[in-house]
Formats: C-alpha cells, structure tokens, sequence
C-alpha cells in the first residue's frame, strides 16, 4: 500500500523559508518520479515542482528561483525547499507519485505566509 506522509509545514513571515519533507513506502521509492502540488484556498490543487528518478528537476514558473525540490533515496523521502516565500505561496503543500497508472497523494502540510 502506498503511504505519504508530509511534513514541515508551519507559519512564516513573508521572506522566510519553510523546508517540507515527504516520507514515502510502500513503492521501490528510487524508480520514481515525485511531485509537489500546492492547494490555496478557493484555487485547484496546482503542480510545484517535479523530480525524477534521475534527479532531472521541474517547477512551475511561480516559484522558478526560489523553491527546490529534491530526493534521498536511501531514506525514500522527497524535500521542498521553499525560500523567499510569499503571502501567495500559503496553501496546502501535498507530495504525490504515480504507480501502475495510479495518482498518489499524502495528505498535506499547510504553509501559511504572512505578508
């Protein structure tokens, strides 16, 4: 079964930085390709970053520069390195994987920015 679990979410001043973690089990966690999404309130949950098994990175335009994603796959956990963080940043901060055609997702950490 799989099994998501973030954390490191909290409440920052807008500038600072959170670093969210994301413990996975339940797959062969190096073959696979791992996301961050982000849900704000109100909005539709939206694609942050993306890292593959070959640690090739993506990110949406949004946080181009200022958040960084990455993975230790000796400890099956992704990270979101998230700095110079602003008030339309707050939302929910989910990790998901896909496997057997399947969508994955834990069930969040909330990062709240005040501006």
């Amino acid at each position: 079964q799989v099994h998501l679990v973030e954390s490191g979410g909290g409440l920052v001043q807008a500038g600072g930085s959170l670093r969210l973690s994301c413990a996975a089990s339940g797959i062969n966690f190096k073959i696979h390709t791992m996301h961050w999404y982000r849900q704000a309130p109100g909005n539709q949950r939206e694609l942050v970053a993306t890292i593959t098994s070959a640690g090739s990175t993506d990110y949406a335009d949004s946080v181009k520069g200022r958040f960084t994603i990455s993975r230790n796959n000796a400890w099956n956990r992704a990270y979101l390195q998230m700095n110079n963080l602003k008030a339309e940043d707050t939302g929910v901060y989910y990790c998901g994987t896909r496997r057997t055609n399947v969508d994955f997702w834990g069930r969040g950490t909330q990062g709240t920015v005040s501006s």
